[in-house]
C-alpha cells in the first residue's frame, strides 16, 4: 500500500470507530471522551516527538511522529475532517513561499 492510500485508508477506519464499542476500539473510546482527551493525546505526543528529537534518535523520531500523526487524524475524524482535507491544504500551498502564506494569515 502506498502512503497516500495508508493515509485514505487509515482516515477511513477512523470514521468507521465512531460507530464502534468504546470498551473494544481505542479510538472510539478516544471518541467517547471527547476532544479534550484528544487534544490531551495530541499535546503528549507532540512532547514525546520533541523528546525524541532532542535525544537524537532517529527510529524513536519516527515512532513518536507517527503516534503524533495518528491522534491528528483522529482529531481531524472527531471534527467529519479527514487526510484528504490536509493534503488538499498542503497542495494549496505548494509552490508558495512560507512567510508569504504566513503574511497571507494574519496574525492569530
Amino acid at each position: 500500500m502506498n502512503q497516500p492510500d495508508t493515509l485514505r485508508a487509515l482516515g477511513e477506519t477512523l470514521r468507521q470507530r465512531r460507530r464502534a464499542d468504546p470498551g473494544t476500539s481505542y479510538v472510539a473510546s478516544l471518541y467517547t471522551k471527547g476532544e479534550d482527551a484528544i487534544l490531551k493525546k495530541i499535546g503528549e505526543e507532540a512532547t514525546e516527538v520533541v523528546m525524541a528529537a532532542k535525544d537524537g534518535r532517529p527510529e524513536a523520531i519516527v515512532r513518536e511522529t507517527a503516534d503524533l500523526w495518528f491522534h491528528s487524524l483522529v482529531l481531524l475524524a472527531y471534527h467529519g475532517l479527514g487526510p484528504e482535507d490536509v493534503l488538499a491544504e498542503l497542495a494549496r500551498r505548494m509552490g508558495r513561499s512560507g512567510l508569504e502564506e504566513k503574511a497571507a494569515r494574519g496574525k492569530g
